[in-house]
């Protein structure tokens, strides 16, 4: 009797939650917490600057760098290549390059000018997530801060790009996590389901079948940072000239610094230190 008893509470207590999980579903509005989501992306108010570690692996040359963002712009300094420390001379000539920084602003500025076009095209693809895409709910899933909306994407064929640059998002499907208690995009896969063109200030075409992997989470403070990039794509620029790009980059180590450092202050920081 026992046995029988427990058999029957464990099927009555599946079948409240499956029942709990449909009635989730139906409330579920995919294209209002999209649009909710590339809101917050585009209004996040983190504005509490951060240092990392960010280890690059770029067709096969790794490189690890240390970052600190500011508001006139991030500044890095390179400590390994393939993993290993830099060589005395390697070492020097990076301080050198920094000291350098420290003494003409000018160079600075000009980075922080590609930093923004950057922020901008990023900007300008997320704000048009929630209309050159269909979404489908498909379930919770455990994101890095806690759960997330996991939705299904395929391309609207009613969706109009404005630029050639968005004409990308006509060949794109995949997923996206959005976290349920924040409203931030947590996770975005997505690979080509076919040859697209691009214009991000040359002329080229992406090929079918590669790939294209962005995470980020909160690292403190309610500050989120990208935490992954991976990038597998095969293509052509300039109608003729092979372009293949096959790169990983992983963020780690976050720490806060002071929010009034000026570009500067992080080189100094910079230069201070021991690798």
């Amino acid at each position: 009797m026992i046995s029988q008893f427990r058999r029957a509470s464990c099927a009555a207590l599946l079948l409240s939650f499956a029942l709990a999980a449909t009635v989730s579903a139906q409330k579920v509005n995919p294209g209002k917490i999209v649009r909710d989501a590339a809101y917050n992306e585009l209004h996040a108010r983190d504005n509490h600057p951060f240092r990392y570690t960010l280890r690059k692996d770029d067709n096969g040359k790794v490189t690890t760098k240390e970052i600190i963002e500011t508001t006139q712009g991030d500044v890095a300094r390179l400590i390994a290549i393939n993993d290993k420390p830099l060589s005395p001379a390697a070492d020097a000539a990076e301080m050198h390059r920094l000291q350098n920084l420290l003494a003409h602003p000018e160079l600075q500025a000009h980075r922080l000018k590609k930093e923004q076009a950057d922020s901008n095209r990023a900007n300008e693809m997320l704000r048009l997530l929630p209309t050159a895409f269909i979404y489908q709910y498909e379930g919770m899933v455990q994101g890095s801060n806690g759960p997330c909306y996991r939705f299904k994407m395929e391309p609207d064929p009613n969706f109009d790009p404005p630029d050639r640059q968005a004409e990308v998002l006509h060949g794109m499907a995949g997923e996206l996590w959005i976290d349920q208690r924040e409203q931030r995009m947590v996770r975005l896969n997505v690979h080509l389901i076919s040859d697209v063109e691009f214009g991000w200030g040359i002329f080229g075409r992406l090929y079918q079948g590669g790939t294209i992997l962005v995470e980020q989470k909160d690292v403190g403070q309610g500050h989120w940072e990208q935490s992954l990039l991976r990038l597998n794509l095969r293509g052509t620029i300039l109608l003729f000239k092979s372009l293949v790009i096959d790169t990983t980059e992983t963020e780690s180590n976050y720490a806060p610094v002071p929010v009034d450092w000026t570009y500067q202050d992080a080189v100094r920081a910079l230069l201070s230190e021991n690798h």
